[in-house]
């Protein structure tokens, strides 16, 4: 058995890492990639991984399967195209350290992967199936995604989804709303941020935007990342907000990716229907996400910089134990 599964990219991310003796940038690589990067979260939390996807027979494909192996996430349906190669990402980080990208996915291996390679018993035997919506810009990887969804679905397996926008990788504003709200068909478990609730919806507020997808889908349970504002969370019987934590950002890439790990690993360890959370559930679990978010803007790059499951507790402790010196 495997806790969660994920589909989807793994790839390079090259983050700015100062500047040459010429005043150049240069950059560092970093592997990413969102599905990857929550699964290396719950790996740092202990928890049993497995990785779908596709990556380039090159030398950042052969990083990247040393990489998911080193975070102890199965690699046994990580394929490599010997005609694609892996995909890469430049990362722009502004002054707050709030990142934008550049894809180099034109094709790119991930999105080559094919229905008939999807390796459905490894979905059947996880808790969880987490995927995004990269993975359905393209052809062949959107029918390949929703080919393993429904197999999540028909055999009950926990679906979790992360609708990442990333406006650059697809053909039109019009094509994203769709295929990304075709994903909501699916999902039992949705991280959102406010900016794509607002896309989705045509709602900023996140009462009335989580109100519409609800309805319409009937999601479970809806996260909203807020930034350093933190997280409003929703679930068929409660919703509530809680607070971020005043961190020095360095880059935001993974932190949302991190969130996503602590909340399935609170759901793991829960180990009860989705429909029974309670209020104080919900504020456990938001309370160690925030914190596993924000140790990641600590760092440069998603992967080398989610925290152990050690440091977000010591960083909890150290937390409450500030407030209760503010009383």
């Amino acid at each position: 058995m495997f806790d969660v599964t994920a589909l989807g990219e793994v790839l390079i991310d090259f983050t700015p890492y100062g500047y040459s003796e010429k005043g150049h940038v240069l950059f560092e690589t970093n592997p990413g990639g969102a599905p990857a990067n929550v699964l290396a979260a719950l790996s740092r939390l202990n928890k049993k991984t497995a990785f779908i996807g596709k990556v380039g027979n090159d030398q950042f494909g052969h990083l990247l399967k040393c990489v998911l192996k080193d975070q102890k996430i199965d690699t046994s349906n990580l394929l490599v195209s010997e005609t694609v190669n892996t995909t890469l990402a430049f990362v722009h980080l502004d002054e707050k350290g709030d990142r934008s990208f550049s894809f180099y996915r034109n094709p790119g291996a991930d999105i080559m992967l094919e229905k008939d390679e999807i390796d459905v018993d490894t979905i059947k035997q996880s808790r969880i199936f987490h995927f995004g919506s990269l993975s359905l810009t393209n052809e062949p990887a959107a029918k390949a995604t929703f080919t393993a969804l429904k197999y999540a679905k028909k055999h009950k397996v926990i679906i979790s989804y992360d609708p990442n926008l990333r406006i650059p990788l697809w053909r039109s504003l019009d094509e994203a709303k769709r295929q990304i709200l075709k994903g909501f068909e699916y999902a039992d478990i949705v991280k959102i941020s406010k900016e794509e609730l607002e896309f989705l919806t045509g709602y900023r507020d996140v009462v009335k935007g989580t109100d519409v997808l609800q309805e319409q889908y009937g999601t479970a349970v809806i996260f909203i990342t807020l930034g350093p504002e933190g997280c409003f969370y929703r679930s068929r019987h409660v919703y509530g907000r809680k607070e971020g934590y005043d961190v020095n950002v360095v880059d935001t890439t993974g932190a949302g990716d991190a969130f996503v790990g602590g909340v399935l690993y609170q759901i793991l360890e829960r180990n009860k229907p989705l429909d029974d959370l309670t209020g104080a559930d919900f504020e456990e679990m938001v309370t160690f996400a925030n914190a596993a978010g924000a140790l990641t803007t600590e760092g440069k790059g998603g992967i080398p910089s989610i925290p152990t499951k050690d440091q977000v507790e010591k960083f909890l402790k150290k937390e409450f134990l500030r407030k209760e010196e503010r009383k």
